[in-house]
């Protein structure tokens, strides 16, 4: 039987163009200490930056769902049971909302800019997982 539960991602990563962290927000205990963390975005970005122009995988027994602006790639993950329509309409809602506060200019640096406002928005998007 499904664990029927209201949280339903795991993690929120941001990763620029050569794997580097933007931003990161894990929720839950898999990835607790920061080595496991950062394993765990190398290996997604390697997966990744391949195919920039998927959407959707499964990776590490968990589905990942991404988009690419400009060089950033945003990442929800989410457990493998999840489903991913609704995984995809968060990841939309997310990008979507750091889009209209960045003026349609997502790149790392207009990002690292205006921090607050991103993390806000992950947080208004997205609460505790």
């Amino acid at each position: 039987m499904v664990n029927l539960t209201l949280y339903t991602i795991k993690a929120v990563v941001m990763l620029d163009s050569d794997g580097g962290r933007v931003l990161a927000k894990y929720f839950g205990s898999d990835y607790a200490s920061a080595k496991d963390q950062k394993a765990f975005e190398k290996g997604l970005f390697e997966k990744t930056k391949r195919a920039p122009h998927g959407e959707i995988l499964l990776f590490d027994n968990q589905v990942v769902l991404y988009r690419l602006h400009e060089d950033v790639f945003f990442y929800i993950v989410g457990m493998s049971e999840e489903n991913e329509a609704m995984l995809l309409i968060i990841l939309g809602a997310f990008s979507d909302a750091v889009s209209m506060l960045l003026r349609h200019q997502i790149s790392k640096r207009i990002i690292l800019e205006n921090l607050d406002l991103v993390v806000l928005a992950l947080d208004e998007t997205i609460d505790e997982g």
